[in-house]
């Protein structure tokens, strides 16, 4: 077990990507644990899903902001590939740990959007580095995913495997973030995380994500599509598992040390953070129709298979995701726990609560 060598009390912290799925999620865990705290959250509030859900997000935060007033939220609408806006927000807030997790999502959208990848998730990325470079801070953490991972036939993943064959853009994308961070890592001793998610999930998700996405498609009447004829496997993991992940590593900076040659160590880490158990595709549909029923999103007498077709794989997906979470359960004695049934009822709730389904 590491012992927290980062106290976020009094400390400012920059959350980017902070209207999204894991980073609104992550501010107001911040809010709830850690008190006093300021939190500086950055987000381009672009349209790439429904920005009534980020509004949302945003609401559920000033509405918790307010309950923790010895705590400070600030939040600025803006794009981290604007280099000049990071530079005077650092400058201004002197960030004790930034914590990067905005990204362009998604990895069928980077076939044919690859554009906002670049800006995003490479040249926004680059700025953060820079930013950490010329005013040094105590814990960069940074999502990466477990796209990294590409068609990797060992299984489960771990850190210690070669991920040299990206299958996405998207994954490239994330794989050259983390050799990014290493390298600054070594030239500028900056001590960085990278966390490689696995398919996360929740209320207040992502629509363009299997669960949302089926969802939304299965209330309108429409068919839903499940590839690789259903023989894909996730490891499904639910947004509080991930968050609490998170917050252990963001106050377990890796050590500054130098080697024989007296030159720094690169004080770099990688951790998967999923739910080491993959769950099958149509189990998963199973679970989720049950579920949306109970929740009363739709008729107990819903003709489920008159609504799912069976297609082939499609391009840049893979057939499994499996996480090895040995080294997050050695270093911090966690390991995320939440069930697919559990985690996909509390999505059917907030799902009949925010659209209000009768």
């Amino acid at each position: 077990m590491l012992t927290p060598n980062v106290n976020l009390q009094n400390k400012t912290v920059l959350v980017t990507g902070a209207a999204g799925f894991i980073g609104s999620n992550l501010v107001r865990e911040l809010l709830r644990s850690v008190e006093p705290i300021h939190i500086v959250g950055i987000d381009n509030m672009n349209d790439y899903y429904d920005p009534a859900i980020k509004e949302y997000r945003l609401g559920e935060i000033e509405r918790l902001a307010k309950e923790h007033p010895a705590s400070e939220w600030t939040f600025v609408k803006g794009n981290i590939a604007d280099k000049p806006l990071l530079d005077g927000l650092f400058s201004e807030y002197g960030f004790s740990v930034v914590v990067n997790l905005a990204a362009q999502a998604g990895v069928r959208y980077s076939i044919t959007n690859p554009d906002v990848y670049i800006e995003s998730n490479l040249i926004g990325f680059y700025n953060i580095l820079e930013c950490c470079r010329n005013n040094p801070v105590e814990h960069l953490v940074y999502a990466s995913s477990s796209s990294v991972y590409g068609t990797n036939k060992k299984i489960p993943y771990s850190t210690d495997d070669k991920v040299d064959n990206p299958v996405s853009l998207y994954a490239a994308t994330k794989k050259s973030n983390e050799l990014m961070a290493h390298a600054y890592s070594k030239l500028y001793n900056i001590p960085s995380t990278g966390l490689r998610f696995f398919t996360v999930y929740g209320p207040a998700g992502r629509p363009d994500m299997a669960y949302f996405g089926f969802t939304n498609k299965l209330l309108k009447g429409e068919t839903i599509k499940i590839f690789n004829f259903g023989n894909c496997k996730r490891d499904f993991t639910y947004v509080d598992d991930i968050v609490t992940g998170v917050m252990h590593v963001m106050q377990n900076a890796p050590k500054k040390e130098n080697g024989e040659d007296g030159l720094p160590i690169p004080p770099y880490r990688v951790y998967n953070i999923g739910n080491n158990s993959p769950e099958n595709l149509l189990d998963f549909v199973d679970i989720l129709q049950q579920e949306l029923i109970r929740a009363k999103v739709l008729p107990e007498d819903y003709d489920f298979e008159a609504h799912k077709e069976l297609v082939p794989m499609q391009a840049g997906d893979v057939p499994i995701t499996y996480a090895d979470t040995s080294a997050l359960e050695r270093d911090f004695g966690f390991k995320p726990c939440t069930t697919l049934r559990e985690g996909l009822r509390r999505f059917a709730e907030w799902y009949h609560d925010f659209y209000q389904t009768k």
